[in-house]
């Protein structure tokens, strides 16, 4: 398999080398971005004899250190490119600015994704290729496939309500939506009527060898932890139910060493959890009670009870469904206890961080309503009915792009 860098230097993408070489560029990676012999795009790109003008960075900044929601400065280093940070401390930063641009013919995009729509740097990207095609200049992703699987079987999430689009999700999509950053990008150029291709707005280097169905465990290159805590595929195969747990006062884990797939409060009684979805039935995976004391972010320093989710079948998984079962359950085992996050998130003050991971207000309103699991499940977790054409056109308008 051969993913987009891959390609760079492989000689697949000989004319792309040649346009990169004499022309002044810009290219928007971290940390993550390497090679199948470990080396990483800024590097690769030098070697080639193509240096970048500037270097964007997305949230955790270029070197994967900061945590989620941290502001991530500006850098300069002698000799080195600047380096822009796109996640700073207002929702301006998010975007390049027509002087960061000025002068340039391409942007090139190369950054990991775990496929799920909260997760911010499929929404960076889409913003540099907006601000770049503003601009004149043309974007050019270095693509990679989706961790989690393309498969549109596995889709799940309903599309957001146009009222709750933000920065975990600024277009609708599903949840878990199967698709790499560069199809996400190619089918909203698309819809927008922007030429797509060489000559185009947009052009993406595909990855060679990927088969959809099948997740990184089958790809013969190492995870490479794109974010502090996204450490393992276990941990991305959790992310799209997982992250809903970001919206309550329930710990995700993070200040542990198995973040997300940890879950729980000093209020919850880990066991009777368990037990409770157990009954319940969660395909693909095993639950175990645990104790842990988080070192950082919620809880910090107290011992809280809760679960542990260990995926045992991917193809059976349901991370959306499992979660919203675990939150359904914890909010019964603890009402007085269990809270929505009220706090700005992700640069939105007006809408609790629930209903934006969410897409709606409808959720939230079925759990308060004390609503049986299956409702809330039915209310959030099943895809768009027609999701798996759009994967189909989306992959199509990729592969007809001849570079």
């Amino acid at each position: 398999m051969l993913v987009g860098l891959d390609q760079l230097f492989s000689g697949q993408l000989s004319t792309v080398r040649k346009r990169l070489r004499g022309e002044s560029f810009a290219v928007l990676t971290h940390a993550a971005a390497i090679d199948r012999r470990g080396r990483h795009s800024l590097e690769l790109l030098e070697e080639l004899g193509a240096a970048p003008e500037v270097v964007f960075s997305p949230e955790h900044g270029l070197d994967g250190i900061a945590q989620a929601e941290e502001a991530v400065a500006d850098q300069r280093e002698e000799g080195a490119p600047r380096v822009i940070s796109l996640y700073g401390s207002d929702r301006d930063s998010l975007t390049p600015k027509p002087e960061q641009l000025q002068g340039l013919s391409t942007l090139v995009i190369d950054l990991v994704d775990v496929g799920s729509r909260y997760y911010t740097y499929v929404w960076t990207a889409l913003l540099a290729a907006r601000a770049a095609q503003a601009q004149g200049v043309h974007t050019l992703v270095l693509d990679r496939p989706n961790p989690i699987s393309g498969d549109p079987q596995l889709t799940e999430g309903i599309l957001q309500d146009g009222d709750y689009l933000s920065f975990v999700g600024l277009e609708p999509l599903p949840i878990r939506h199967g698709l790499t950053l560069g199809e996400i990008l190619a089918h909203f150029f698309a819809r927008d009527g922007l030429p797509l291709g060489p000559d185009g707005a947009l052009s993406v280097a595909a990855t060679r060898g990927w088969e959809r169905h099948q997740t990184a465990a089958a790809h013969q290159r190492p995870f490479v932890p794109p974010s502090p805590n996204m450490p393992t595929l276990e941990t991305a195969l959790v992310y799209p139910g997982a992250c809903l747990i970001e919206g309550t006062n329930l710990s995700e884990g993070r200040g542990t060493t198995t973040p997300f797939q940890t879950v729980g409060a000093p209020f919850l009684d880990g066991a009777a959890l368990a037990r409770d979805l157990a009954d319940l039935g969660t395909p693909g995976c095993l639950i175990r009670p645990v104790r842990f004391r988080p070192t950082f972010e919620k809880h910090r320093g107290s011992v809280c009870g809760g679960v542990m989710i260990h995926v045992t079948n991917p193809q059976l998984f349901r991370p959306v469904a499992t979660y919203l079962s675990l939150i359904t359950l914890a909010r019964r085992q603890a009402p007085d206890s269990f809270e929505f996050l009220t706090r700005v998130y992700e640069f939105e003050a007006d809408k609790p961080a629930f209903d934006l991971l969410c897409g709606s207000a409808r959720v939230r309103d079925a759990l308060l309503a004390d609503a049986h699991v299956e409702e809330v499940v039915s209310s959030l977790a099943p895809p768009p009915h027609d999701w798996a054409e759009t994967v189909l056109a989306a992959e199509m308008r990729v592969q007809e792009m001849q570079l």
